[in-house]
Formats: structure tokens, C-alpha cells, sequence
């Protein structure tokens, strides 16, 4: 054997202990004690850098088959650090280089730049060789970096030759270069990771990525049949879990409710705390109008958030290519996201009161002050952007706790909600068309303040009402009032004036809400009268109030009642029959709950006043 020889194969052998030495210091390292994040992030950049410069040594020589397999070996681990780092324009790039070479040193001349004929013509070139293996592992990073820069194009257009090196790669054809090699490290160069699990973990990752980019094209057959193949791979339970997911929402998109449902229990099935498929569930059953499903959906979902996994990625693994950073694509990441706990737990309570299960939540909207108020709660000034703001939270729970008997707490509430905005108030306000445009984030403020305040005296002045005390819920049913009257509207091409019913748009809007609050407190006002026995008083406030807000019941039945008690029997008939006539499911679905009619306080009976109808003979009561 020549001198040349010798020290060749001493190169090579140098190289390969030095490679063997860095991958097994990562392996203990992977396999030793739990270890931080921040540890582990730093080991994994000492490695990178280690395996960079073994590798610039090895190419400062010119490429030969004696060491070609090492070089490799080295360009495998070394892409796999970048890589791992989301490095990918360096990993990709010491791929092109390494093929070069490989050329360079095949004599087969330079390829073209489409990947697929590219691979297709490098693989070619060292078929039946010794390389073939270590080629197939770097065709593995290449789609581990095209999957994770969401080059899924690319991905189809190279279909059949990915899909081949799968088969040949699960077989154990190629071999793994690592667990094959125990007991030989000094003899065989070993891979940071194993190929064969990788390309295990690319099969389903891919057909996850395609199958949400195909959903989020409209191409739902065609994604339901990739992601259904997919589910019977061999691959981590929160992968299979996320294959149902995707199946369930193409059924959801295919009007199949109950089948996108089973879909979603077979995810639940495969992995607990897929919180993914408790929101697609609950999002199905508010579908389907089963409000107690959506409910108990909801309470798990929140219980599943609070979870202290919950707050990890998902698909975090302690593989340096992990799914988390090859599923990064923008469809998947939509299809994913779910509300924060807090937004969960808001809707959670929200659904309850709304639905009769006032008790419930009256304690979800508690709990829900509570997290938002704690100091150490973790991520909370994240997360507020998406709730409804502070101030309408309380007026939330307030109305909560006033249904919940409990007017108290929600006087407590207003007074921390009047205390904050009272002494931003305007002294004069005005509204243009559009609102949208009419003074800027300043005005908007402005407005949202003087709403706040209004909307809290409103409900002090129901809390006062349902404890029976006339005089302080007339005071509050004021202050409301004498708040609300300071603001103007100007129509395009008008002058200024005092907001009525027929200026309304669409609901939701200020003005609309404006009209609605005045509504409420001069009916508030006006029933209030009713039990002191101003009558005229009354029956001015209750007809201004179905001036300001026309589907008004409580207004309507009232002025009814007073125009009966002042002998006007034939408009008291009128009046109530007109508000019997009112659709208000469809007015009131629109508002927030503090905005709703009271259920509490003085009521009248709707059969008792059709009985008095009758009383008065076919005459009247026609």
C-alpha cells in the first residue's frame, strides 16, 4: 500500500472518530439528564459549529471516493444542526455543494436547477455504489427543508422519488449509518439521526401539510383522501390525532356534521389533550344549535388549556427535527389555532348566562376577574387583545350577577366601572355619519367611556329596582339618562340633533346601542314612577322610551298598564297588543347582555292583561 493510500485512509479514519465523537456527546446529551431548553439549545449550537468546521476540513481537499462516504456522513449531521436551528438557506446550501462534489467527483456533468431532475440525475450517478445510502439520507434532509419552508409544490413535483426512498429506506435497504453501527463507531461515520424514523415522520407530516392546503383551497375530496391514508401510518399519537382533525373539518366543509364529529372523537381518542378537536366540536354542536354539548365542550376545552402541557407546543419532541418545525405552514397553523384559556373561559360563561345556567356563570365570570386581575398570571396581557375590554367584562358579569339575585355584587361591579371612566367623560359629544369616521380612536374613546358609564348606571338602577327601592332607581335611571342626552348626531349635509329610533343603522353600532340604553333607563324610570304612583310621570318616560327604542316589551306593557289606570282603556288595548306583536329575539341577539330587558323588578303578566281584554267586552277587545 502506497504512502499516498496511508495517509488517506488516516484522513479518513481521523474524520470519521472526530464525527463518531461529536454524534455520541450528542447522544448523551439527548439521553442523560432532563436538561433546560436553553441548555439544550446551546449544546445543539456548539455541535453545529463543531460539525461546520470538521467539515470545512474535509472539503479543503479535493474530493475522493476513499472519503467521499465520511464527507457525507459529516454533511448529514452538519445540515441536520442547521437545519434544527431553522437555518434551512444554510442547510440547503451545503446540500448543493455536497452534490457537487459528488458530481465532480462521478465526472458526470453539472445538472439542471429543477429539483426533481436534479436528485433524480445526482441518485443516478451513484447507483450500485457505496454512496447510494448516503445520497438517499441527504434527499431525506432536502424534503425534511422543502416541508419546512412549505415548498409543498415542490414536494409534488418530486412525489414518486420521495415516495420510492420511502419504501426503500423502511425496508432498511439504505441502512441508518447510527443503530447498525454500535459496537463499530471507530469503523462506520454514525448519523445524528435516524433516517429510516425521519422519513417516517416526512410521510405523515407531508400528507398533513398537503391535506390542509388542499382544504384551505377548496380541494376537500382530494385532501380527504391523502389525510385518511395518513391515519394509518405508523407515527406519534398527536400526528395520527391531527389526521382526524383535518378529516373531521373536511366533512365540516362537506355539510357532514355528525361524520366530521366522529372524526373529531377518534382524535380525542388518539390523543387527550388535542384541544384542536374539543374547539371543532364545540364549534360543530353550536352548528347543530345543541347548546348543552357546546357547553360541556366548552368546559373541556378551557379544563384541557389550563393543563400545564397545554401551554407547550403540541408537537414538541426531543428529536432535533421534530414536527413542530416541519408543520410551520400557514393553512395547518390556521386549522389549529384555538381561542386562549381566558377567551374560552369568556364564552364559557357568556354561553351559560345566556342560556339559563345563570349560577354557573356568574362563577366562570368570577374566575374569569379573578385570572385577568392576578399578578402572576402568565401571558395574560397577550391574550386581552382578544377578549371584550374591561370595562364590559364587568357590565357582563354584572348583569350576570343581578340575574343570579345578587344585586349587591353588581352594584359593587358598576361602581369600579364608573369610578375608572367618569372623570374622562365629555361634556358634549358628537356622533357623525359614518361613525366609523367620525372622530378618530380619540372619539371612539370618548364614546366607549360615556357608554361604560351610562350602561352602569342602567344596571344600579335595575339592582335598585329588584330591591325595591323607587327613589335610588330613579336617581341611577337619571344619571343614565342626563349622560346620554349630552350626545348629538350629525347626518351628512344636517345639522346636529338629538339621536330618535329612525336614525338607526345597523345593531351593534354606537348609535344603535345609545338608543337602546336610552330606551331601557326611561322605561326603568317610568316603571319606577308606576310604583310611586306618578302616573304622569310614568306614562311620559315609558312612551319616550318606545320613542327611543320601539320593541321595547317592558315599555310597552307598562304604558299600557298606566294609560289603563288613567281610565284610557282603549290605548292601554291598543299599546299592549302592539308590543305583543314585537320580534324581540331578533333585536336583542345583537347586544351584549347588560343590554338586555331586566327580568327582574316589576312585571306584568301578559295572560292577567289579555284576561282584562275580554273583560271589556268584543267592542274593545277587537
Amino acid at each position: 500500500m502506497s504512502n499516498k493510500m496511508c495517509q488517506t485512509l488516516s484522513l479518513s479514519d481521523r474524520w470519521t472518530q472526530e464525527n463518531n465523537l461529536l454524534v455520541n456527546k450528542w447522544t448523551q446529551q439527548e439521553g442523560g439528564d432532563a436538561v433546560s431548553r436553553d441548555q439544550n439549545q446551546t449544546h445543539l449550537r456548539w455541535c453545529s459549529s463543531e460539525f461546520h468546521k470538521l467539515l470545512r476540513k474535509i472539503q479543503g481537499v479535493p474530493p475522493l471516493a476513499d472519503h467521499t462516504q465520511v464527507e457525507l456522513t459529516v454533511v448529514y449531521n452538519a445540515c441536520v444542526c442547521s437545519a434544527a436551528q431553522s437555518q434551512f438557506s444554510e442547510a440547503e446550501l451545503l446540500l448543493t455543494q455536497a452534490t457537487e462534489r459528488v458530481l465532480q467527483m462521478t465526472g458526470d456533468a453539472p445538472v439542471a436547477s429543477d429539483p426533481g431532475v436534479f436528485w433524480k440525475t445526482v441518485l443516478k450517478s451513484v447507483e450500485n455504489t457505496a454512496l447510494n445510502s448516503s445520497l438517499q439520507h441527504l434527499l431525506c434532509l432536502q424534503w425534511a427543508i422543502w416541508l419546512a419552508t412549505c415548498q409543498l409544490k415542490t414536494i409534488q413535483e418530486c412525489q414518486d422519488e420521495l415516495f420510492s426512498l420511502f419504501e426503500t429506506l423502511s425496508l432498511g435497504c439504505g441502512g441508518n449509518g447510527r443503530s447498525e453501527a454500535r459496537g463499530k463507531s471507530s469503523d462506520i461515520p454514525l448519523l445524528l439521526t435516524d433516517p429510516r424514523r425521519l422519513i417516517e415522520l416526512l410521510q405523515i407530516c407531508t400528507y398533513i401539510a398537503q391535506g390542509a392546503e388542499r382544504l384551505s383551497e377548496g380541494r376537500i375530496s382530494e385532501a380527504l383522501s391523502g389525510l385518511q391514508t395518513a391515519s394509518s401510518l405508523p407515527a406519534p399519537r398527536t400526528l395520527v390525532a391531527y389526521t382526524h382533525l383535518l378529516s373531521g373539518c373536511c366533512l365540516a366543509h362537506m355539510s357532514c356534521p355528525q361524520m366530521s364529529l366522529q372524526c373529531y372523537r377518534k382524535a380525542l381518542e388518539t390523543d387527550l389533550q388535542c384541544v384542536c378537536a374539543l374547539y371543532q366540536s364545540m364549534l360543530i354542536y353550536r352548528q347543530l344549535g345543541n347548546t348543552q354539548a357546546e357547553i360541556q365542550a366548552l368546559r373541556l376545552l378551557h379544563s384541557t388549556l389550563m393543563l400545564p402541557s397545554a401551554t407547550d407546543p403540541a408537537l414538541a419532541s426531543t428529536h432535533l427535527l421534530s414536527p413542530s418545525l416541519l408543520l410551520c405552514g400557514q393553512s395547518l397553523n390556521s386549522l389549529l389555532s384555538v381561542p386562549s384559556a381566558l377567551c374560552v373561559l369568556h364564552n364559557l360563561a357568556l354561553k351559560c348566562v345566556q342560556h339559563g345556567r345563570v349560577s354557573e356563570g356568574v362563577e366562570y365570570y368570577l374566575d374569569l376577574l379573578a385570572a385577568l386581575h392576578a399578578e402572576d398570571q402568565h401571558g395574560v396581557h397577550a391574550e386581552v387583545h382578544s377578549l371584550p375590554r374591561l370595562p364590559d367584562l364587568y357590565l357582563e358579569a354584572g348583569a350576570a350577577l343581578l340575574m343570579a339575585q345578587r344585586p349587591a355584587d353588581c352594584i359593587a361591579l358598576c361602581d369600579e366601572v364608573i369610578s375608572t371612566t367618569l372623570e374622562l367623560l365629555p361634556e358634549k359629544l358628537l356622533l357623525e355619519e359614518p361613525e366609523e369616521k367620525c372622530e378618530g380612536a380619540e372619539g371612539e374613546g370618548r364614546v366607549g367611556m360615556l357608554l361604560w358609564t351610562g350602561a352602569a348606571y342602567l344596571l344600579q338602577g335595575h339592582c335598585h329596582t329588584h330591591l325595591k327601592d323607587w327613589k335610588q332607581a330613579v336617581t341611577h335611571y337619571t344619571r343614565c339618562i342626563n349622560l346620554l342626552v349630552k350626545v348629538r348626531f350629525k347626518k351628512r349635509g344636517f345639522q346636529p340633533q338629538i339621536p330618535s329610533a329612525d336614525m338607526v343603522g345597523k345593531p351593534g353600532t354606537d348609535l344603535c346601542i345609545l338608543q337602546r340604553l336610552k330606551g331601557l333607563s326611561l322605561a326603568g324610570r317610568g316603571i319606577s314612577f308606576t310604583q310611586t304612583g306618578q302616573l304622569k310621570e310614568a306614562l311620559r318616560d315609558l312612551q319616550l322610551s318606545l320613542h327611543a327604542f320601539p320593541d321595547c316589551v317592558g315599555a310597552g306593557l307598562w304604558c299600557g298598564e298606566v294609560l289603563w289606570r288613567l281610565g284610557r282603556r282603549q290605548e292601554a288595548v291598543a299599546c299592549w297588543k302592539k308590543t305583543w306583536s314585537f320580534n324581540t329575539q331578533s333585536s336583542s341577539e345583537s347586544f351584549s347582555v347588560y343590554l338586555q330587558e331586566p327580568q327582574s323588578g316589576p312585571l306584568l303578566d301578559s295572560t292577567e292583561l289579555r284576561h282584562r281584554i275580554q273583560e271589556l267586552g268584543p267592542t274593545l277587545s277587537a
